[in-house]
């Protein structure tokens, strides 16, 4: 029961995290709660960092590094990464979403990343993001507010079978069937009148109430406490309204949306921050990189394949070796350091047993997946195979391996994006679960804790 104790904290971090915004979030409130200072990219970090100390700072709001300053580090020692992603597959509305069909109001959305987008139908759906706002109707100044409809106002319905017979296999347009409902038609609310009055309240005529519908807007601005006229821009997810929660008749699973991947990434901020704890002995930099936008590429300034992390090293190397007098290059500090990125791994199917090869078939419980890929689909290697093997024997967490059957084709993780940007050896691990990239995910609840347990040592 102990085991799964991390799991239930986990379910109340992904039910809060429903966006890579709120995901980053979570992680930052908690890593202030455990005393690690705020750092801006904005600005000189000359004279602030200091051995035996914690940090963190974010990017686009919706990335964030946090790391550590062994009390014995001079500039010159490596760095223990653990690296991960804060997006996962959803629907995001588009930025002009106010579509009328029939009696109903509909919210056209833009799919983000390869979701199993059939899961979709018939859930029910709130709004999450962040949202430009001015901060007084009569401030000049912008600031960005996170926020989150909670509810289920949104949702895609699916045809009744009597109208169509031919639903096996589920077929759909993803541009034309894949558009929730909002309400019905209200004259009141959105009529003619009522939206030339919201007009009449902003200073250009390309403001949100243009592109949106009125009643949308006005659920927004009631959740930040504003004026409709005070929402400047926006950008929305919508999230599964149901709780993640433990399953299964022994609450042997997990069941949720997101875990790909913020299940890694909790495990990270977990592990930081109890390896926080105890800095004395310590002559390395302890980081923990979450980015974004790894369901689409990465290619991003918040992303991996970015320069989040080669800009970490950079500013180590140059503004440490100011107060420490040990001038270490960018190269000879990545030559020293070691990248576990974390991403969930692909458990054997009950009933697709056949999708795996017969030798490489993890499960749930039976550890954390090693995963390699020759094509370098994924960064594994024999050296840090190996490496995290020692890890491992140190945690005492089973270790099973993944490597799929050559007539299937290999997804990726920001593991070879990592490893060829900074040259540092990585290797590819992550979690055994089922249903990934559907609206309602499935993990082992035990295996939380295993993952945790790993990352400690790396980060010790």
């Amino acid at each position: 029961m102990i085991q799964k104790k991390a799991a239930e904290r986990f379910c109340q971090y992904v039910n809060s995290s429903t966006d890579p915004f709120h995901a980053t979030h979570s992680a930052v409130q908690q890593l202030e709660r455990a005393g690690f200072k705020k750092l801006s990219e904005h600005a000189s970090w000359n004279g602030q960092l200091q051995a035996g100390s914690k940090y963190y700072f974010t990017r686009n709001q919706s990335s964030v590094i946090a790391f550590t300053l062994g009390a014995k580090y001079n500039g010159s020692g490596g760095l223990s990464v653990i690296g991960a992603h804060t997006d996962s597959p959803n629907l995001r509305v588009k930025p002009v979403s106010n579509r009328v069909a029939q009696a109903y109001l509909q919210v056209k959305c833009e799919t983000y990343g390869g979701g199993i987008w059939h899961t979709w139908f018939d859930r029910d759906l709130g709004i999450s993001g962040r949202v430009i706002v001015q901060e007084s109707e009569s401030s000049p100044k912008f600031i960005s507010r996170l926020v989150k409809i909670d509810k289920p106002i949104l949702r895609i319905p699916s045809l009744a079978i009597h109208l169509d017979r031919e639903v096996n296999p589920f077929k759909f347009n993803a541009e034309t069937h894949l558009t929730p409902i909002l309400g019905l038609v209200n004259e009141q609310l959105n009529s003619a009148e009522a939206v030339d009055a919201m007009k009449s309240q902003h200073l250009y005529d390309s403001h949100p109430v243009e592109k949106h519908h009125p009643i949308m807007l006005k659920a927004i601005a009631k959740e930040l406490n504003v004026e409709v006229s005070q929402i400047q821009d926006f950008e929305l997810n919508l999230f599964d309204t149901q709780k993640a929660t433990l399953g299964g008749i022994n609450d042997d699973f997990i069941y949720s949306s997101r875990q790909d991947n913020l299940l890694s990434c909790f495990a990270g901020v977990e592990a930081l921050v109890e390896s926080s704890k105890n800095l004395e002995n310590d002559d390395r930099v302890s980081c923990l990189c979450l980015f974004d936008h790894e369901e689409v590429g990465s290619a991003s300034t918040s992303g991996a394949d970015g320069s989040l992390l080669p800009d970490l090293i950079h500013r180590l190397s140059s503004e440490l070796s100011k107060s420490n007098h040990a001038k270490a290059s960018f190269e000879e500090i990545t030559a020293r350091s070691y990248i576990i990125s974390a991403d969930m791994a692909h458990a054997v199917h009950p009933n697709y047993a056949e999708k795996h090869d017969d030798l490489l078939r993890p499960k749930m419980g039976g550890g954390v997946v090693v995963k390699t890929n020759v094509k370098q689909r994924y960064a594994t290697n024999s050296i840090t195979s190996f490496l995290l093997s020692r890890l491992a024997e140190i945690a005492k967490v089973p270790l099973q391996h993944f490597s799929v059957r050559n007539d299937i084709p290999c997804g990726s993780t920001i593991a070879p994006m990592l490893a060829s940007k900074t040259g540092i050896q990585t290797v590819d691990i992550g979690l055994p679960q089922l249903a990934m990239h559907s609206i309602r995910e499935v993990s082992g609840s035990e295996d939380t804790q295993h993952l945790i347990n790993l990352f400690t040592p790396q980060l010790l």
